[in-house]
């Protein structure tokens, strides 16, 4: 089995390259073959990183979540279920190559550095952990998106005020379209991190005797959080629209990447499983 994960480990960045490849493609190019499979080499990616998350699972005995390099590969996995999500309910594709470059790039970072803890603490294996953890990598996933669409916001955004009618511009829904679709990942992204450091709160004090709430990593993603919340309520009560709430989108993605890294390498917090 441990064979079989190392194997997958080198199978997945190749899978994502293709998939980004042919998504890119039918992009830029129009190509018709590109343009009909292009869903195809996107479940089969899916299906094949979802399949290496069970058996890295059944291999080490715990969920892949203690260690940077782990979450980078779920979260990898959650982007793209996410973005599959959507464009099976909006039926749009247009937007999926530069979606996907994220979980390129994760999942290439994850499998280069990737290591095996075989021994982590018990409190790795409750059910309501399960459940705080996934809501937390759906919610990153959720945000990782609305990131990507004020991206692309800005980029039309800019293209527009240039009068450069380029690909971009062809291919890309209109500014109003590209904004709704972000402040949605938005909305959906706080709510799952709502429950995930609700219910993080309440699994703490039950799971570890000598804890604080003072955790890097329930501060940053508290952090995280705050600036969302932040943005939505502007828009609410101030009228942000447009490029400032892009802004927020892109401020908030940033501060979660930094989080996830810095607080992985601090030496101390009860989120450092791994040894």
């Amino acid at each position: 089995m441990h064979f079989v994960t190392r194997t997958l480990e080198i199978v997945l960045p190749v899978l994502y390259f293709v998939t980004v490849w042919v998504y890119g493609k039918a992009f830029f190019s129009a190509d018709l073959p590109s343009t009909r499979a292009r869903r195809s080499f996107l479940f089969a990616t899916i299906c094949t990183h979802l399949g290496y998350v069970v058996l890295r699972t059944v291999f080490l005995g715990h969920f892949p979540i203690t260690s940077f390099y782990e979450i980078l590969s779920v979260v990898a996995l959650t982007v793209s279920l996410v973005y599959f999500a959507i464009e099976l309910r909006t039926g749009s594709r247009e937007t999926g190559y530069f979606i996907l470059m994220l979980p390129l790039f994760f999942q290439v970072i994850a499998s280069i550095f990737i290591k095996d803890y075989l021994q982590v603490p018990p409190e790795l294996r409750g059910s309501l952990l399960g459940f705080h953890v996934s809501s937390a990598l759906f919610g990153y996933a959720a945000i990782t998106i609305s990131a990507v669409y004020g991206l692309l916001y800005l980029m039309l955004y800019h293209d527009l005020k240039s009068n450069q009618f380029g690909v971009i511009y062809k291919r890309l829904p209109n500014l109003e379209t590209l904004e709704k679709m972000s402040i949605t990942a938005t909305l959906i992204g706080t709510a799952l991190l709502t429950v995930a450091i609700t219910l993080g709160l309440i699994w703490l004090p039950l799971a570890i005797e000598s804890f604080s709430y003072a955790d890097p990593k329930l501060f940053s993603t508290v952090a995280v959080w705050v600036v969302y919340v932040f943005g939505l309520v502007a828009r609410q009560a101030a009228g942000w629209k447009g490029r400032k709430m892009m802004i927020v989108t892109l401020s908030g993605f940033v501060l979660a990447v930094l989080s996830i890294a810095v607080t992985t390498i601090l030496p101390f917090g009860f989120h450092k499983f791994g040894r």
